[in-house]
């Protein structure tokens, strides 16, 4: 985010010529010393380089004609594709090269939420899920038959009905509950491998 003013207070407040990185860096700091998460919002937008760490979600939005700085939401649920299973818009940075076929595999709208969150969170990629039940699955999905989960014990009820139900009994997945405000009994766990 760049700051355009060229002044800036004094402890007597009285304004004084500055340069423009010692405004920016006081701006900055006055910003983060009112409201940690103030400039976060915008700085997620305007980050240059897509598809890196680095990215944002309308960074180079060329594709979006309007011009807007918030990408317009797609409501689209089936994607046009030149021929079956050649998917349109894999250039769309938002469909990380893949392309849209379906709003299950991806969507506009998804996609630079993702790329949003990926850059507030400095990492390469984010993967959204419409429900915590969907994103549960997705990464028990992860785990082998054998392998052990650790699982705070009060996690909602459903998703530890679907632990002790499913994941346990019909994926071989050792799950222990433990009381994470216990340090000693996470730590005990964690050595002994469940």
């Amino acid at each position: 985010m760049t700051f355009i003013s060229t002044t800036m207070a004094t402890d007597n407040g009285h304004l004084n010529d500055a340069s423009p990185s010692a405004v920016d860096q006081t701006v900055v700091d006055a910003i983060a010393a009112a409201d940690i998460y103030h400039s976060a919002g915008t700085t997620y937008l305007h980050i240059d380089n897509p598809l890196t760490s680095n990215s944002s979600a309308s960074s180079n939005n060329d594709a979006n004609p309007s011009g807007a700085v918030v990408p317009p939401i797609s409501l689209a649920t089936t994607f046009r594709q030149n021929t079956p299973g050649e998917p349109m818009a894999r250039d769309d940075p938002n469909s990380w090269g893949l392309g849209y076929e379906y709003s299950r595999t991806g969507n506009p709208t998804r996609g630079v939420f993702e790329r949003a969150v990926a850059a507030a969170e400095k990492t390469k990629y984010c993967v959204a899920f419409s429900s915590g039940s969907a994103a549960t699955s997705a990464v028990i999905h992860l785990l082998s038959p054998g392998e052990k989960l650790l699982s705070i014990d009060d996690v909602y009820g459903g998703t530890q009905r679907y632990f002790r139900k499913v994941v346990n009994p019909k994926m071989g997945i050792d799950v222990d509950f433990v009381d994470f405000g216990n340090k000693d009994e996470v730590q005990s766990k964690l050595k002994s491998g469940g």
